[in-house]
């Protein structure tokens, strides 16, 4: 019997027909983690996908997977915090995959550290990939969105609503990613484009065990205990997995998810408790 307060663990889920096949999904951030995930799961819901990333290595290895499962990929490594890389991949998915269907604006990592140590670069490169080059990307998909009724799902974070001392960058361009969405959303409603946006909390990322293993090191402890640590100290009883953003992000993208509409949807463990 599991000791009281214990959560199931991730199980993997069975193929559910979503009423994705034959879309087109970009994601960007593919390369990993949550990005990798949602590249996967809407491969195995049938959408071709259009993946964006910086290492062409670990683009190239998930497209081959994915391939191999007879998904249509096309792999594009670039920065897009070039003013010109975000029109590039939407000009390339249209040349190549011929529609968009669905924008997953996915990239972008922002430091942690003291607020009096963080310096301006920081701060733009901070706001450069996350937001900024995803409000191009947006802007130039739109038109092809209208065309298509698509979808618009921003990976933000909860730091955006409950930010932390240590993560003033994070929670500043999360919470503009969230009003953005709202934004994006009422503009939504008169051109038939869905918009939402997803809050992942402590999710086992290559970030989430850096983070441990530095934590483990700090308090000399192993990372197993570090671990248990940092998932009392967020209120969670266990870290989630990127598969499980990943089947959410499907949902939502998908004619079962159309109703959510200007939704920001918290997939946390609980770890926010603001209304």
């Amino acid at each position: 019997m599991p000791a009281a307060g214990s959560r199931p663990a991730f199980v993997e889920p069975e193929t559910v027909e979503l009423g994705l096949e034959g879309k087109v999904a970009i994601v960007t951030g593919a390369s990993r983690g949550i990005g990798a995930a949602i590249a996967r799961e809407l491969g195995r819901e049938g959408c071709a996908l259009s993946l964006s990333a910086r290492s062409l290595d670990a683009l190239g290895t998930l497209a081959e997977d994915l391939r191999a499962g007879g998904s249509r990929v096309l792999v594009r490594a670039g920065d897009l915090r070039e003013a010109d890389e975000p029109a590039q991949l939407i000009e390339a998915t249209l040349a190549e995959l011929g529609r968009v269907d669905v924008v997953v604006a996915n990239a972008g990592a922002t430091k942690r550290g003291d607020f009096l140590a963080l310096t301006d670069e920081d701060w733009q490169d901070g706001f450069a990939l996350k937001l900024f080059a995803h409000v191009r990307l947006i802007r130039a998909a739109w038109p092809h969105l209208v065309e298509t009724g698509g979808s618009v799902l921003s990976i933000a974070g909860v730091g955006g609503r409950t930010p932390g001392a240590e993560f003033a960058i994070g929670g500043s361009v999360n919470a503009a990613i969230l009003s953005l969405g709202k934004a994006l959303a009422a503009r939504g409603v008169a051109d038939g484009v869905q918009v939402n946006v997803v809050n992942p909390g402590p999710i086992r990322t290559d970030r989430l065990r850096t983070r441990i293993r530095t934590a483990a090191e700090s308090d000399g402890v192993d990372d197993e205990e570090a671990a248990l640590r940092l998932a009392a100290e967020l209120g969670v009883a266990r870290f989630g997995e990127p598969e499980e953003v990943a089947s959410l992000v499907a949902y939502v993208v998908s004619p079962r998810g159309r109703f959510l509409h200007g939704a920001l949807i918290d997939v946390d463990g609980g770890q926010t408790r603001t209304i």
